[in-house]
């Protein structure tokens, strides 16, 4: 019966400590969206010292129109991570474009509803990413084809010509270029 034991502690101290380390982490910029991990004995050390410009690109949006946009969470995961790292929020810039089907991911919440008959879920995440100051862009030339107009989308979402004058803007102005 003792070996029993012994072996279940054992088991179950294992287990326990497998999950811990795949625990997710609450963000420190973003708090509602974005958890990540915590990384244990990594190779490549983050440089906390440094600034990081990033420009994610965006152009798929999810199937299920209840579902969030996974690609957009990536900015928060983005932030979050790097926050969670000791990196201060003004060291950490983040732009994204939307184009092709992440359109609707940027209307706001009465057109997304009449549109698909439900909320549109990624409403409080571009709210949330703006606050934190990041720059979510309409590709203007989408937005065009879609009927897309500062009437109907969020508020917070700048308009440019097209993702892809934002895109060359942005790296012009040392944005690492990141696309999904």
């Amino acid at each position: 019966m003792k070996k029993f034991q012994f072996t279940f502690y054992l088991f179950t101290l294992a287990c326990f400590t497998i999950f811990a380390q795949n625990e997710r982490v609450e963000g420190k910029i973003i708090k509602n969206f974005g958890e990540t991990f915590n990384v244990e004995n990594i190779d490549i050390k983050t440089n906390t010292s440094e600034e990081f410009k990033v420009i994610f690109d965006v152009s798929q949006s999810s199937a299920d129109k209840n579902v969030i946009n996974k690609y957009i969470v990536t900015a928060a995961r983005f932030l979050n991570m790097h926050a969670n790292e000791g990196m201060k929020p003004s060291q950490l810039k983040v732009a994204m474009t939307i184009h092709g089907s992440a359109w609707q991911d940027v209307l706001d919440n009465e057109t997304y509803k009449e549109k698909y008959g439900v909320d549109n879920p990624n409403l409080e995440l571009i709210n949330e990413l703006t606050e934190a100051g990041a720059d979510i862009i309409i590709c203007g030339q989408t937005a065009s084809f879609r009927g897309i107009t500062k009437n109907n989308a969020n508020p917070n979402v700048k308009f440019a010509l097209s993702a892809m004058t934002a895109l060359i803007q942005y790296q012009k102005n040392d944005y690492i270029y990141i696309r999904f």
